[in-house]
């Protein structure tokens, strides 16, 4: 399944719930200044530091989600944006298994699909 993101009516959707940092990457985005904040710091061996820390508390929507319904990490340095938020719907090659949630391109596809016979 191929996702064409510039497509999306809703954007922000996939914004819903933040995303999982590297808490090197954090520490670079904290010192752009912008509005939003990170939680739930956790050991994680997955990320190159050894920790991670989320964008959003609890379910609440990404901390660094403007107003307008844009990344603000994005509008200033794109290379800094979360690489799980540059590769959303996708994780490791795959199709994210939040994407059924978050993604409206993905819950229209399969919504079609369970229509159709």
């Amino acid at each position: 399944m191929d996702i064409d993101c510039l497509k999306c009516e809703q954007k922000s959707a996939c914004c819903g719930f933040g995303a999982w940092v590297d808490l090197d990457e954090a520490k670079k985005i904290l010192a752009l200044g912008l509005a939003g904040d990170f939680y739930h710091l956790e050991k994680d061996d997955n990320y190159p530091s050894g920790y991670r820390v989320g964008t959003s508390y609890e379910d609440n929507s990404c901390s660094f989600l403007t107003p307008e319904g844009l990344c603000s990490i994005h509008q200033v340095d794109y290379n800094l944006k979360p690489a799980h938020c540059k590769e959303f719907p996708y994780e490791d090659g795959k199709l994210s298994p939040f994407a059924d949630v978050l993604c409206s391109v993905v819950k229209s596809r399969k919504a079609k699909e369970a229509v159709s016979p």
